[in-house]
């Protein structure tokens, strides 16, 4: 199966899908400043839809699931559903705001491979101001539980003008917590799919080029303070990957710098497939259409003809969204091999 996932890349139709992200609910708990997900009414994923995906894992080489939402710990069921695709042989990783993971922590321990936690803020004030809730220690410690079971933990935080300047004090909170992993992308203010309905207000938190110029020092003293965990793979993405997707990212916004467009094909190994069952190529691309009860399987409905189309539009540089996308994936010929 995995030498089967190189015929992906010959062309516009998936031959396997090595990674499936799942959203499972889109209500949240958190209230974050440039996310209107949390003010929509929560609906959750039926258990028979998650069943019917988990079903088709074998016949598409299905290797990781990403459990995500909304807030996925909100879904009464979600580790019901983890359990499901760990039956296939799946890797189960979940991404999570991380304010359930001390009240669920057995669930967790039980039903997962793999955590990631969104962490936004080094101090208790800069998190409350971004994520809009007080919970800065209940995480801290919710994520050190999850730790010293032995499940890895990742952070993913989004850099955006309240908490840039904390990014060497977030790594060694993270790490002093029993982070293995510690990775960072840039806050998202173009994107119309992503992240709900948000309104002119919400898209902020990007960098001034003032800003942009004291992140790049930033991170050039983080180059030398933390050089082990840029070594050892602590801090997931090297200097330079950061002050690309970073520094020059905020720069490009404002029409400077020299950002080089990120390298992605997640399209072309991976598909989202949303609350109510609605399909996309990746988070950012556009919805092309819905599993349905009697329908056709995801098989079949990942290689319907407009699926290929936005494959072969992403591919061919004809979506603007992409060129700007603060959360790519590549994976080459021996990463798919390796999936």
């Amino acid at each position: 199966m995995r030498v089967k996932n190189l015929l992906n890349l010959t062309g516009d139709t998936l031959h396997t899908l090595p990674l499936l992200v799942l959203y499972i609910t889109d209500g949240c708990n958190s209230r974050c400043v440039t996310c209107d997900i949390w003010h929509n009414p929560r609906r959750n994923m039926p258990l028979a839809l998650a069943e019917s995906i988990a079903e088709t894992c074998a016949e598409l080489g299905v290797r990781w699931v990403l459990i995500s939402g909304g807030e996925a710990m909100q879904h009464p069921e979600w580790d019901t559903i983890a359990q499901m695709f760990a039956q296939h042989d799946v890797h189960v990783m979940l991404l999570t705001n991380g304010l359930l993971l001390k009240k669920q922590y057995q669930r967790v321990i039980d039903s997962v491979d793999e955590l990631i936690v969104s962490l936004d803020g080094g101090t208790v004030e800069t998190y409350e101001a971004i994520r809009g809730v007080d919970a800065f220690d209940l995480i801290l410690e919710g994520m050190t539980q999850i730790a010293q079971a032995g499940i890895p933990v990742t952070t993913r935080t989004t850099v955006q003008q309240s908490n840039f300047r904390e990014i060497p004090q977030l790594i060694d909170t993270a790490v002093a917590h029993g982070v293995s992993t510690v990775s960072f992308l840039a806050v998202d203010v173009n994107s119309s799919e992503a992240f709900g309905s948000r309104d002119d207000s919400m898209m902020t938190g990007a960098l001034t080029l003032s800003e942009a110029d004291e992140l790049q020092q930033v991170i050039e003293a983080l180059e030398q303070s933390h050089a082990s965990y840029f070594a050892n793979g602590t801090i997931a993405e090297s200097p330079q990957k950061l002050q690309n997707n970073l520094t020059e990212y905020f720069r490009y916004l404002h029409g400077a710098g020299t950002y080089q467009s990120p390298r992605c094909n997640a399209p072309h190994f991976s598909t989202v497939i949303e609350v109510d069952g609605r399909l996309r190529p990746c988070y950012f691309l556009p919805v092309y259409g819905r599993l349905q009860p009697e329908g056709e399987r995801l098989p079949q409905a990942i290689n319907w003809d407009v699926a290929r189309d936005l494959r072969r539009a992403y591919r061919t540089g004809q979506r603007a969204e992409c060129k700007t996308c603060v959360c790519p994936l590549y994976k080459g010929p021996r990463g798919l091999m390796r999936m």
